[in-house]
């Protein structure tokens, strides 16, 4: 390749790749609410054993999110921005903790929080699988997460991985992304059900 060329080339992905991270930026700053259904894949650290789980997600900055587990079983986390409540519906167990402790570099806080440079360093990727990549790694080096990758179709969020503290892989892909929807308050309301064994955590 001419030296031209291939500088010319090397700009042209550099921006390319800048976008992913300025579009994360825009999502954080521009997208106040959402919605979309979900399909999560959980990979073992090795690769052999992969779990999937599919449900619907909602958010509303700040601080606030759905995440309502339907297959293989029910499972919801809400957050209604002073606790996260996580109720087990084959257990009827309910544990929650402040939103100070649960939050984070997680990423709940990615999708939902205020403000993306308090928490991680982010970084632009190689596009792949018709996706712009952005990598946002925590701060924070001991926390559960080693890295979250988020990857945008256009300006639309399709999917995040994340890799926690002992290697295991967690894929969340997107379907039918609505922004910036009314949302009911009682969305990010919670209580727990009558006879469930609640459990609070620091």
């Amino acid at each position: 390749m001419a030296p031209v060329a291939a500088l010319v080339l090397s700009v042209a992905t550099t921006v390319a790749h800048a976008d992913a991270v300025d579009t994360l930026r825009e999502f954080v700053r521009d997208v106040k609410s959402g919605r979309a259904a979900f399909t999560q894949t959980v990979t073992s650290p090795d690769g052999a054993k992969k779990k999937t789980s599919s449900g619907r997600f909602e958010f509303s900055r700040p601080d606030r999110f759905r995440f309502a587990y339907a297959k293989p079983f029910e499972q919801l986390i809400v957050g209604d921005g002073k606790q996260v409540w996580l109720h087990d519906v084959d257990l009827n167990q309910v544990s929650v903790r402040p939103m100070s402790a649960a939050l984070g570099a997680t990423p709940a806080a990615l999708l939902a929080g205020k403000s993306l440079d308090t928490d991680f360093d982010l970084s632009a990727q190689p596009s792949a699988n018709g996706l712009d990549w952005a990598l946002a790694q925590p701060k924070q080096k001991d926390g559960a997460f080693q890295s979250l990758r988020v990857g945008f179709r256009g300006k639309t969020l399709a999917t995040v991985e994340i890799v926690d503290g002992f290697g295991q892989r967690s894929v969340l892909q997107f379907d039918g992304f609505e922004t910036n929807v009314a949302l009911p308050e009682d969305t990010f309301r919670f209580t727990a059900p009558k006879g469930a064994e609640v459990l609070r955590q620091p």
